[in-house]
């Protein structure tokens, strides 16, 4: 019988500590950090990277979102969010370009903006200078396909935590915020955001730590 692993969990103050510890080495530190759809990895991101502006940067995985146009040519389109539907290799590319850029070299990574519902290429400039960087996205830890090879690229990572009903609450409310009606919304955290959950809930064991947000 398999048993998950005890998580020790982070309180803010001792994030932020690891934090220094990381600016403190000479090489760059690149941090992920992940959790179920709604759990609050994009806030604990931003805050995170207030502390040190001139130091770290975010790198978001969902600019890895297939375009609506291809994921309806694969059929995939009423699973928008699943791990097939973005490119898990051109993520794992960037990283190792990340790993490896050049002091003079600007590294350009994709957004994924929500009020069109697509990744837009080079959006994002990643400047040498950030010595540490917040890889923040939902698959980080998972062992399968493309998303295998990125936790070898990870110095650590960090799973967020939040009270489900909370969490729910949050992802029914971003679904109506861009045009669904409640129900449509209940519909789709239930029938594809909580799947997507449950699986990253299943990677907890290459987790280093937790932190709970509220």
């Amino acid at each position: 019988m398999t048993t998950t692993k005890q998580v020790e969990i982070l309180t803010f103050e001792q994030a932020t500590s690891r934090l220094e510890m990381f600016l403190a080495r000479s090489s760059r530190t690149i941090l992920g950090i992940i959790g179920p759809p709604g759990a609050g990895k994009s806030t604990l991101s931003e805050k995170l990277n207030a502390l040190h502006p001139e130091r770290s940067q975010i790198v978001p995985m969902d600019g890895y979102h297939l375009a609506n146009v291809e994921l309806a040519r694969l059929g995939r389109a009423g699973r928008k969010g699943a791990p097939d539907t973005f490119d898990a290799y051109g993520y794992v590319a960037l990283l190792k370009r990340l790993r490896d850029q050049a002091a003079d070299e600007t590294v350009y990574a994709p957004e994924f903006r929500r009020e069109i519902e697509e990744p837009v290429a080079g959006a994002i400039p990643i400047f040498a200078k950030a010595k540490l960087l917040l890889a923040e996205g939902n698959y980080l830890a998972l062992n399968q396909g493309g998303w295998s090879h990125v936790a070898e690229l990870l110095d650590e990572i960090w799973y967020v935590e939040v009270d489900p009903a909370l969490r729910l609450e949050r992802l029914v409310a971003r679904h109506m915020q861009f045009g669904r009606s409640r129900q449509a919304a209940l519909e789709w955290a239930q029938g594809t955001d909580e799947p997507n959950a449950r699986l990253i809930e299943s990677t907890l064991d290459r987790v280093n730590f937790k932190v709970l947000m509220d």
